[in-house]
């Protein structure tokens, strides 16, 4: 479909990168239709799509595919449950699922294929919390990797206002990118690259991350004036960074919570003064009378890592399909596969893996090997 239409925050953002000398400056194809397309209408450019999509131009699981699967009949949803473990025969193969339902009761789901798409930490997670006598490390994590390589991408932002109004908050938040700085180019200080893109927020948000008081008082009251841009950039793996579980903590199922251990590479905090002062420049080319970037350490939640591909089962989770070395019939499959962060936004890269995984398993159960 074609690319998104020109917003004013992508054409603000397009001007200053050329007087830069950025040279590879576009609006970017993004999951929301640019066009009439799949029963859904094109986007109207009402704005504020983080909170959701009025008229479902946007794609989202809850509207698109989940409607459609439930149309086949082979697709059954069962909301406030949560999986507690996996279980598994003696052939190495998974069984089924056991989960909680709504009223605190225990079930099992048998199944020929289990798949988990837990967002890297409940995936991690629901793994180790099913091992066993043949597992004692965790389920499928005979290499000792599981939860390991956590990733999270490096995040930053850049405000500013400018000398006319801009009215960001009208059309697509994501709307546009510069792309010259994706590249790998170690001149710079760091390896791996970032993307500056466009990025719309509400009044809290501005608030939220400039701060309260007169000052940011001052920016607000020229909302229609104030641009943002989003930086994203990659966060190199490291075993160090990992998710295990709590030894004594547990939630109210009486399962270990999840314990997050992260520590910021010396890259991505080199990336991130370049990407924030590349991305006031091209602000101020055009006159901003304002400037705030945000140099400090951000929390994003583009979880990857901690079951990685890998052709030698000893060093990862599973291959390049998603199926797990140990297991035969389990497979991963969300942003824990992934070897290394890139610089991009990583939810499209799930969604084509997972259909890619999706159509190998099929085949698999055509012929029987699953």
């Amino acid at each position: 479909i074609p690319p998104s239409p020109e917003t004013n925050t992508f054409k603000v953002l397009r001007a200053g990168g050329k007087r830069v000398g950025y040279k590879e400056i576009d609006t970017r194809n993004v999951a929301i239709n640019s066009v009439d397309r799949d029963g859904r209408p094109a986007c109207r450019q009402l704005g504020f799509c983080h909170s959701g999509c009025a008229i479902s131009a946007k794609w989202s699981t809850l509207y698109t595919e989940i409607p459609k699967a439930e149309r086949t009949g082979h697709f059954e949803l069962r909301p406030k449950s949560m999986a507690v473990k996996i279980n598994h025969d003696g052939d190495r193969k998974v069984t089924g699922v056991v989960y909680v339902d709504e009223k605190g009761a225990l079930h099992e789901q048998k199944a020929r294929a289990v798949s988990v798409a837990g967002n890297v930490v409940e995936t991690t997670r629901l793994l180790l919390n099913s091992e066993t006598i043949r597992f004692p490390e965790g389920l499928a994590n005979s290499s000792g990797h599981l939860g390991r390589n956590y990733m999270r991408h490096l995040v930053a932002h850049v405000f500013a206002v400018m000398p006319g109004p801009v009215n960001s908050h009208r059309g697509t938040r994501a709307a546009g990118l510069v792309r010259d700085e994706q590249y790998h180019k170690p001149g710079r200080g760091f390896a791996g690259g970032y993307l500056l893109t466009t990025s719309a927020s509400p009044p809290d948000w501005s608030a939220q991350m400039l701060g309260w008081g007169k000052e940011t008082a001052a920016w607000l009251e020229q909302y229609d004036h104030q641009v943002k841009m989003f930086i994203v950039g990659e966060d190199p793996p490291q075993e160090s960074n990992r998710i295990r579980l709590h030894p004594t903590e547990k939630d109210h199922y009486g399962l270990p919570v999840p314990v997050l251990e992260y520590a910021e590479h010396p890259n991505t905090t080199a990336m991130r003064e370049h990407a924030v002062a590349a991305g006031k420049a091209v602000f101020d080319s055009l006159g901003a009378t304002r400037l705030f970037g945000t140099e400090g350490v951000q929390v994003t939640c583009h979880n990857m890592g901690v079951a990685r591909m890998s052709a030698n089962p000893r060093e990862g989770v599973c291959n390049k399909w998603g199926r797990t070395h140990d297991i035969p019939n389990l497979f991963i499959s969300d942003g824990s596969v992934f070897t290394s962060s890139g610089a991009e936004n990583p939810t499209l890269t799930i969604v084509a893996l997972a259909i890619r995984q999706a159509e190998h398993i099929a085949e698999q159960m055509k012929r029987g090997a699953v």
